[in-house]
């Protein structure tokens, strides 16, 4: 399929890294967070920066920086995390700006047609009126070996904090 025609209007998070946009939809969006202090998780996928306290519930920080290649950065107070959800858990990432997209009706091009086998971890590209903007697919971040690993290492910690 090349191109496919929303039903209705996309509401989106769009987002910064490394000066490349990038959209959630906003369903999947919980909030967007001044940066905090991320503290490493022992044993976790290479993938995972480490967690963070959202109000009591320890979050994973996943790395987009190092699934798409892109070199490491270290934290800046100035950065944002975009809390969401995937389909098990929910997550959190750093990126350098957000801005809220409402009312989008472009077509969505499927990501495999686009970016070959990269496309896992993106669900579309959205054309908007100042350029291309690719839609994470959150749910597909983690490969099933990396859902194992991280979700050993939280238990790992679980056990160490809980003795």
């Amino acid at each position: 399929m090349d191109q496919q025609t929303p039903t209705k209007d996309l509401e989106l998070l769009v987002f910064e890294l490394a000066g490349v946009r990038y959209a959630l939809e906003l369903p999947s969006v919980r909030e967007v967070v001044h940066a905090v202090l991320i503290s490493p998780l022992p044993e976790a996928p290479v993938v995972i920066e480490g967690i963070i306290d959202v109000r009591g519930e320890v979050v994973p920080v996943y790395d987009l920086r190092v699934r798409f290649g892109l070199p490491a950065r270290a934290l800046d107070p100035g950065e944002r995390l975009v809390v969401a959800w995937t389909g098990s858990r929910r997550v959190a990432f750093r990126c350098e700006r957000t801005e809220w997209v409402e009312g989008v009706s472009p077509s969505l091009e499927d990501s495999p047609n686009v970016l070959g086998s990269a496309g896992r971890h993106i669900a579309g590209v959205v054309h908007l009126p100042d350029g291309l903007v690719m839609i994470q697919n959150l749910d597909e971040f983690l490969d099933a070996a990396e859902t194992v690993a991280l979700d050993a290492a939280l238990s790992h910690r679980q056990a160490a904090v809980a003795q």
